[in-house]
């Protein structure tokens, strides 16, 4: 039998409810908020018929703490304040309804009825998610390896908290959506998810952007503009690429993340902000640590919950599945219905897909628009597949010399251990001890490099 928890001051009100609902409920009562917290870890009611006026201490700042402390048992606030601002301000700090006393029996009966059926729905909706989540999917994005199941686990336990999140990946492994999903199960899903891509804008944009700016705050500044801080308050902001952030930047990004308050550009007030963090980066923020482009503190403030997306060669076990989805999604859009062959599908496995599940979407869209027929033939794969033996296009183009053509340091010394490594390896048969003897490594050392590498023996 569900249970009610009734809290209110006056033993009259509280009779009438206990009437009212003690055939069909199991009824518990509260002459106060404090009574209300002691009886809430002994009943572990089903729901919570409040009263607003309260001696000591109001209705309001007790569902409040309710909330702030994570318990998300539903709340009908029943009050004989009738009026929109009090009915609005109890919605707002998490009431699931309002009646107004003076209420008739049966109305009390249908709204304590309808929250329940709410409440078990919410339930249900949790279990199927969290179902999911076990056998492979996590919104939009899906992987039954080991590896992904891993990151979709921990980012749904971390979701429905207010915790700030690390993301860390390379580029196309899908970030962002996962920085979406987790929105999407917080209590924050329904105010704003706004992202921004802290490599895309120019240094002297960044700060305008983030932050807002007064009028007459620069050249240019012909009214006042609000930054990303604002315009997701309430909600999430997702700063993306924090790690190509510049010091300056990443120094009052760093206030803002710790005191929740920001100032716009030319402004001479400080505002507050109620925003959760996320960020994402492909970067290794330890060695730009090392490298003083990057600040420690801050590090250390935005990866209070780190979350690691692999590279989808280290879980290439997920890429017949992700395969299978694209040509359904991507088919349905460009209305073809078209599967690949036993074969081209084995050489979309093989391949090492430097641009991870990204640069896999794009070719099989390309694939879908440039074929003919209900089947995709290895000659309809675009050449650097067809090329591919199994390993990155930078390994099977001539060793050290192919990473020179590369702009990026970082990218470029990835490839080419990446290269150097499975070399060695392959020289001893993939013998872990022989290898990192020779390289002059520790063999927890070699493994711990070819894990953050993604480099596995094949077959495995």
């Amino acid at each position: 039998m569900r249970t009610v928890l009734i809290v209110d001051d006056e033993p009259s009100a509280r009779y009438g409810m206990q009437r009212a609902l003690e055939n069909n409920y199991r009824v518990t009562e509260a002459a106060s908020a404090d009574a209300a917290r002691g009886a809430l870890l002994n009943d572990r009611p089903d729901i919570i018929l409040l009263d607003l006026v309260m001696p000591d201490e109001d209705g309001l700042t007790f569902l409040r703490s309710l909330r702030e402390n994570g318990d998300e048992t539903p709340v009908l606030v029943v009050s004989a304040l009738d009026t929109a601002k009090t009915a609005v301000e109890a919605l707002q700090c998490g009431a699931a309804d309002y009646i107004v006393k003076g209420f008739d029996i049966e109305e009390l009966r249908k709204r304590v009825a309808n929250l329940l059926k709410l409440a078990e729905l919410g339930a249900e909706n949790e279990r199927l998610r969290r179902e999911l989540v076990a056998e492979g999917q996590f919104g939009r994005m899906i992987g039954t390896s080991a590896a992904m199941r891993r990151v979709f686990e921990m980012a749904d336990r971390v979701a429905p908290t207010d915790a700030t999140v690390l993301i860390l990946g390379e580029s196309g492994t899908g970030k962002e959506l996962l920085a979406q999903e987790i929105h999407a199960r917080s209590p924050r899903s329904a105010k704003p998810f706004i992202a921004v891509n802290c490599a895309a804008l120019p240094e002297n944009l960044i700060e305008s952007e983030l932050f807002g700016y007064e009028k007459g705050a620069f050249t240019g500044a012909a009214h006042q503009r609000k930054g990303k801080f604002e315009l997701a308050s309430g909600g999430t902001l997702f700063l993306d690429e924090i790690g190509d952030m510049n010091p300056v930047t990443q120094a009052k990004v760093l206030r803002a993340v710790e005191s929740r308050k920001i100032e716009r550009l030319g402004g001479t007030f400080t505002i507050d902000v109620d925003v959760r963090i996320v960020s994402a980066t492909h970067r290794d923020l330890h060695a730009e640590i090392v490298a003083e482009r990057f600040r420690e503190d801050l590090y250390y403030r935005l990866r209070v919950v780190t979350l690691e997306l692999p590279p989808l060669r280290a879980h290439k076990d997920d890429i017949p599945q992700l395969t299978e989805t694209f040509f359904a999604q991507l088919g349905a859009r460009h209305e073809r219905c078209a599967r690949p062959s036993r074969e081209a599908a084995e050489l979309l496995r093989r391949y090492d897909w430097p641009g991870n599940i990204r640069e896999l979407r794009n070719v099989i869209e390309r694939t879908l628009v440039l074929s003919e027929g209900d089947e995709i033939k290895i000659a309809d794969l675009p050449e650097e597949i067809r090329n591919s033996t199994g390993v990155s296009v930078a390994t099977r183009e001539g060793g050290a010399n192919a990473f020179l053509g590369e702009t990026d340091f970082r990218e470029a010394k990835r490839k080419f251990e990446i290269a150097y490594l499975k070399g060695k390896l392959e020289e001893h048969h993939w013998n872990i001890s022989k290898t990192a003897a020779e390289v002059g490594l520790h063999r927890q050392s070699l493994q711990e490099k070819l894990r953050e590498l993604g480099v596995q023996r094949p077959g495995k």
